[in-house]
């Protein structure tokens, strides 16, 4: 409500000035080139103003501009602020890309670590079942060797 209050009141203001150039100064307006060369006014009938109504224009001139300056401050304060966020907001999106990518690999990493768990325990299981099997046919060999050669 305040941002329009202050919109109307810089319209106003616009207004007012429009209405006093209108009425303080005066446009030649013509449909057609006027067929007598305009006169020139001399100094004694020139249009002389008071100071209290310069002063008013001036005033009301510079708070208009005033207004502008603040407004346009205003919307390039909203353009940083928008830009800034939208940095804000690239940086999270890569922040969660680069988390998910080590997310990943982390994943990865232990899979391939259970793997390796795995088949070192598979390497030792089969290890240990060549020994056993080594052993035994040793002692089998070893057994039916001695009794076919000297067995007694």
């Amino acid at each position: 409500m305040l941002k329009d209050n202050r919109l109307l009141k810089c319209c106003g203001r616009i207004i007012l000035i429009v209405i006093l150039m209108s009425l303080l100064m005066t446009f030649p307006v013509f449909g057609e080139p006027p067929m007598e060369p305009l006169t020139t006014l001399s100094e004694n009938e020139m249009k002389r103003y008071s100071d209290y109504e310069m002063d008013l224009l001036i005033d009301d001139l510079t708070f208009a501009a005033l207004e502008a300056i603040e407004q346009a401050a205003g919307e390039a304060a909203k353009a940083a602020v928008l830009s800034m966020v939208e940095r804000e907001a690239e940086a999270l999106r890569e922040a969660r890309q680069q988390e998910a990518e080590a997310l990943c690999w982390r994943l990865e990493s232990e899979m391939l670590t259970q793997e390796i768990v795995q088949t070192k325990k598979a390497g030792r299981k089969n290890t240990f079942l060549g020994i056993v099997i080594g052993i035994l046919s040793g002692m089998a060999v070893g057994v039916c060797g001695t009794l076919i050669i000297g067995g007694k």
